[in-house]
């Protein structure tokens, strides 16, 4: 029960009096001394996950370098979300250097009959095939079906949309780019309902492209359906295809994703994912079609909606961005559009770290598999992918949280549960092994405290090594001193956040230090994958080693 409490944010709190705040917040600090020992090789561990195989087979944790305890945590933790309706059903599948370790099914793919909560006379139980409306997931595929024309010459990043649609040009969005719309600084409002429109898809389509502005181009970030609407049609317009055409034509059939489809057929209802009841749409229980009312008017086939597919079929899609393009000796895209749907197109706008359609370093679901190189994104029906190159990582939730209302609580939680326990799965490379270390936990909002009691009349040192990857300057990690256990001094300049290798450092402890403590504390979302200390050792004014006994509370011994 103890890892369920860590992953929902109900970890151990434990404030003791006053806290003396550091000065400032560095990514590195402290008074580093000597050189860091010599520790074993790294295999397969945080950040070093060594070879990947460039085709997806099922195996086991160990064959990944990963370990199984805490994928096997999802589970309790998943069926307490159905339990808790917040979600009837969902997937799981957790992927690491080509090794799928995790790939399973929890709850109801279809439940209820209307919004009422009715139950189905014949609920339908969740399956890992069991194929999904991915929402915004669909965006990725017209992403990639972009930066295809881009690598084949048609299309030009900085180029005005205009140059493709000339229509587009009215309203002052003559010289909004390609890479605009990418990285949503068009200067569009979210989405405009265009499913009240009487007219057909291309009126429709035509609606959003003579659609004024909510803000000068380049100006402000705003998430918003009407830009990939508009870099579908970009699509249809060079290549004279529909975009469901020419996606199956060009990435889901030669990646042989089979399951993945716009507007599947109602014979693959059973296998469907149930969603919303649409009264206000004149819809009743939305299954097999695609939820998005705007999607749904553009016939089903739309740039920023209109996908449905399974987790694993989204595996070979993901796999195929950390193999550089390639999946199966098919390549889909170059090395070069890649590593520009990787980068970081939008650093005016922190926190909004967006590539070319991809979301990046994205804390608020991915967790502690979050960092500037993470891709990712999110849909609306509660579907989501998380993709960390660093850590050859694949970690991918899909669920029906919509079903049979979209008022119902956030899954945000859920997906930040899921992608921290794949987190927790990579092994950090403790080096002295065979001392462990101690690891402050993770959760949100802690106090995670390691604790020392100690008579220093004439002040002392404390030394250890430490690793850490802490939400930058949101999560920080505190040493800190006391005399009577109630008010504490911090040691050193700043706090710990952000990233740190294994490195040493000492510091001066006052005359008359009772207690030494280490402090962990989180906020109430992300957690990186969290903070390390190895061999903390006081010693007294005359350099004495002291014997001491370290009171864990939210800290554990870890031999990774």
């Amino acid at each position: 029960m103890r890892k369920i409490a860590l992953l929902t944010g109900l970890g151990l709190a434990l404030v003791v009096g006053s806290v003396a705040a550091p000065v400032a917040v560095e990514y590195n600090l402290g008074v580093a001394v000597a050189a860091p020992k010599e520790g074993r090789p790294a295999s397969a561990t945080w950040d070093n996950p060594g070879k990947s195989a460039a085709k997806l087979h099922k195996g086991a944790p160990a064959a990944a370098g990963m370990r199984a305890e805490p994928l096997q945590a999802i589970d309790p933790f998943i069926e307490q979300a159905i339990a808790d309706k917040m979600m009837p059903g969902a997937v799981v599948l957790i992927a690491r250097n080509g090794v799928i370790v995790k790939e399973q099914a929890y709850g109801y793919a279809a439940r209820y009959a209307d919004a009422n909560f009715t139950p189905l006379d014949q609920p339908i139980a969740m399956k890992t095939d069991t194929i999904f409306d991915l929402a915004s997931v669909s965006k990725l595929f017209t992403t990639t079906a972009v930066m295809q024309l881009y690598d084949q010459g048609k299309i030009e990043l900085d180029r005005p949309v205009a140059a493709y649609i000339p229509e587009f040009a009215t309203n002052g969005k003559d010289k909004i780019t390609i890479r605009q719309l990418l990285t949503h600084i068009s200067g569009f409002e979210p989405g405009i309902p265009i499913w009240k429109v009487d007219a057909d898809r291309e009126g429709r389509l035509q609606e959003v492209f003579r659609h004024t502005l909510q803000n000068p181009p380049g100006s402000k970030y705003v998430y918003s359906d009407l830009n990939l609407i508009t870099l579908g049609a970009v699509v249809e317009r060079i290549t004279g295809k529909r975009l469901d055409e020419y996606v199956r034509e060009n990435i889901t059939q030669p990646l042989g994703m089979n399951d993945t489809m716009y507007n599947p057929p109602a014979k693959r209802k059973p296998r469907i994912a149930a969603t919303e009841e649409e009264p206000w749409a004149e819809r009743g229980l939305v299954w097999g079609e695609v939820h998005d009312e705007k999607a749904w008017s553009l016939d089903g086939v739309a740039g920023h909606a209109g996908v449905f597919s399974t987790a694993g079929d989204l595996a070979v899609f993901a796999q195929m961005m950390l193999n550089g393009g390639t999946y199966d000796n098919k390549r889909i895209l170059s090395k070069e559009a890649v590593a520009l749907m990787a980068e970081n197109q939008i650093p005016q706008f922190p926190e909004d770290d967006h590539g070319l359609g991809w979301e990046l370093n994205q804390g608020w679901y991915m967790d502690a598999l979050s960092d500037t190189s993470s891709l990712g994104h999110t849909g609306f029906t509660g579907t989501s992918i998380v993709v960390s190159p660093a850590n050859n990582t694949i970690c991918i939730l899909l669920t029906n949280r919509v079903h049979p209302t979209r008022q119902t609580v956030s899954t945000n939680p859920v997906r930040r549960g899921v992608a921290r326990q794949a987190a927790l799965a990579i092994p950090v490379d403790i080096p002295w092994k065979k001392e462990g270390a101690w690891f402050a936990g993770m959760g949100d909002q802690l106090q995670n405290t390691l604790t020392a009691e100690v008579d220093l009349a004439a002040g002392g040192t404390l030394s250890f090594d430490t690793w850490f990857r802490i939400e930058p300057d949101k999560d920080f990690g505190y040493v800190e001193a006391s005399s009577d256990g109630q008010s504490w001094t911090a040691l050193g300049t700043a706090a710990f956040t952000g990233k740190s290798e294994w490195t040493p450092y000492s510091y001066q402890l006052p005359a008359g230090t009772k207690q030494v403590r280490f402090r962990y504390s989180t906020n109430e979302t992300a957690n990186g994958r969290g903070w390390y200390v190895h061999e903390p050792q006081i010693k007294n004014a005359q350099g004495q080693k002291l014997k001491t006994a370290w009171k864990a509370a939210g800290w554990s011994q870890a031999a990774e």
